[in-house]
């Protein structure tokens, strides 16, 4: 006898594949064809964009407190890889101003080595996010959230520049919460130096006066060249007195030191780094997105970032991330692929090889009014005013993040911020599910109608003096299980029948099947028959697993069908006379 063989054929799956998901945007872009013209138009874009970063980035290193060399090799080597092997084709990494307050108290914390192990463990934990699929669930943190955390770190980053906007003199070290820095730096007031005032207002004016009037031009270039003139012959502090220089050249790679304690030791600050590194990445990769309306590989673009953080910290700089402001920029500069991320990072390391001696004289005043300026536009004035008059709950979320990340720290703020954020949307999905009760929505079914529109009120079935039915409407999950059980439970004990019409359910959850299940057991003490209609296959997958099956429910398609199924079974015939 033949047997008979059956081929099976594997489900189609719309998920897209490992390589469609890692491949890096410069492989795509090199297969789509890359010729001269694409070329120009990357070296302009990544020239305009090496010009902004160079004074950014010895700014960003310094206000952490580390060396502005840190923030060149951070961009270079960082940034390279970033381009290199990143999801998106327009996000230039570097170091970034959200990193201050982090950077900073990990350096003051653990030093400087302390810092670059860090680093290094991040890059880790972001690489190991992205390999496991994480990015895709960044962007469930809350828009008020991230408004809030922004804006506080903002407000953070400006107090942080105004010993080096006044040219003041401390005593003793500068404090890092917020209020005991602003008590010392009323304190050391007599100390103002005017020069570094006046240089700082001088950058400052520079700047915001090319961005309304010029805004193609480089204004944070111009503006910390034309301080850097001003401020010869005056008393005023400068990268080369404070700091001797930058060197002409990148180090030789190396690892930090290691130890199992100081391993243990920075892991909170890893964690901390990775946190803030995959919001602000991916962040600035979906600004670029709906600038271009190209779409960014988001796990891809975590291993990137993570590859970027562990290069940067072999050759001692601090914590990678896609830049928002530098990416925009890129993109207006007429950029057509993540070559200009790598000619941006060549260009940053020509700079150095031929420039450095001159950075010496530029003053601590003008990088700061730099710092005070990207700290103003880092505050989302629009967006925070929109939240604060959208409802009491986004306001709330808003504000205590913000007072936590400037009062508190960012990780606080971040995670009380998300906590919030979730049980305002829990509290909302609650409040928006509906049971309704022989309504003329429960009339009919979407499936009894050609045009998808539910059928006209039909008093007879309504009246149905055996036939009951209900209809919920919204996701039916634990935070509304307890509303829903409770109307479900007033089941009138007069009606034979009990249909349940769920076609109105996009989800539901085991909380309540669970519900359904109590349900169907008090209809069937009852003596009451239990109709679900309209389920969807994966709810009834569900509901079955959480034992709300035959013979304790009927499942029916429609509404229709069920009734006609109810009034058949309550039917009896009526016994024949006695001859």
């Amino acid at each position: 006898m033949k047997q008979r063989r059956r081929s099976r054929q594997r489900p189609e799956s719309n998920d897209p594949s490992f390589r469609e998901l890692f491949t890096p945007k410069l492989i795509t872009v090199l297969r789509e064809g890359y010729h001269l013209p694409q070329f120009k138009a990357d070296a302009i874009a990544g020239l305009t964009v090496a010009i902004v970063a160079l004074p950014l980035s010895m700014a960003i290193a310094i206000a952490s407190g580390v060396g502005p060399e840190k923030g060149l090799f951070t961009a270079i080597v960082g940034g390279f890889l970033v381009s290199m092997l990143g999801g998106s084709r327009f996000q230039i990494g570097g170091p970034a101003g959200a990193f201050i307050v982090l950077v900073a108290a990990t350096a003051d914390r653990h030093g400087v080595d302390g810092l670059v192990l860090a680093t290094m463990m991040s890059g880790i934990l972001l690489a190991a996010a992205g390999w496991l699929r994480l990015g895709t669930y960044i962007k469930f943190i809350p828009y008020p959230v991230t408004v809030g955390f922004t804006a506080g770190i903002a407000v953070i980053i400006f107090a942080s520049q105004l010993t080096d906007l006044f040219g003041l003199t401390l005593t003793e070290k500068e404090p890092g919460d917020l209020i005991p820095k602003l008590v010392a730096l009323f304190n050391a007031a007599p100390t103002v130096n005017a020069g570094a005032v006046a240089i700082a207002a001088l950058t400052i004016a520079v700047i915001v006066g090319l961005k309304r009037w010029r805004p193609s031009w480089p204004g944070m270039l111009i503006a910390v060249a034309l301080a850097s003139v001003a401020a010869t012959g005056l008393d005023v502090e400068t990268i080369g007195t404070r700091f001797g220089g930058i060197p002409s050249m990148l180090p030789s790679p190396s690892l930090p030191a290691m130890s199992a304690d100081k391993v243990l030791a920075v892991l909170p600050d890893a964690v901390a780094f990775t946190l803030l590194g995959a919001i602000e990445s991916l962040l600035s990769a979906v600004v670029a997105d709906g600038m271009t309306g190209r779409r960014h590989r988001s796990n891809c673009e975590l291993v990137a970032q993570g590859a970027a953080n562990i290069g940067s910290a072999l050759f001692g700089g601090i914590c990678v991330t896609g830049t928002i402001a530098r990416t925009a920029t890129n993109v207006r500069a007429g950029a057509h692929s993540p070559v200009s991320g790598m000619l941006h990072s060549a260009f940053l390391l020509a700079f150095m090889l031929l420039a450095a001696p001159l950075a010496s004289y530029i003053p601590l005043a003008a990088l700061a009014g730099v710092l005070a300026v990207v700290a103003w536009n880092m505050i989302e004035r629009p967006a925070f005013r929109a939240l604060m008059r959208s409802s009491r709950g986004d306001a709330a979320v808003l504000l205590i993040t913000f007072a936590l990340v400037v009062f508190r720290d960012l990780t606080t703020g971040i995670v009380v911020g998300f906590s919030l954020g979730a049980l305002l949307f829990i509290d909302r999905m609650a409040k928006s599910i509906e049971v309704e009760a022989e309504a003329p929505l429960v009339a009919g079914d979407l499936a009894d109608t050609a045009n998808g529109e539910r059928e006209a009120y039909d008093a007879a079935a309504v009246t149905d003096p055996d036939i009951v039915v209900y209809r919920i409407s919204g996701a039916f999950f634990f935070g509304a299980a307890s509303t829903v059980g409770t109307v479900l439970d007033r089941i009138a004990d007069q009606r034979k029948t009990f249909i349940l019409d769920c076609s109105g359910i996009p989800l539901v959850d085991s909380t309540g099947a669970n519900v359904l299940e109590g349900v169907a057991h008090k209809a069937a003490k009852q003596g009451v028959l239990f109709y679900i209609a309209g389920a969807s296959p994966q709810m009834r997958k569900l509901l079955t697993a959480h034992g709300v099956k035959p013979p304790l429910v009927h499942y029916r398609a429609t509404v229709a069908s069920a009734k006609s199924h109810a009034r058949a079974q309550v039917r009896r015939p009526e016994p024949e006379p006695a001859a």
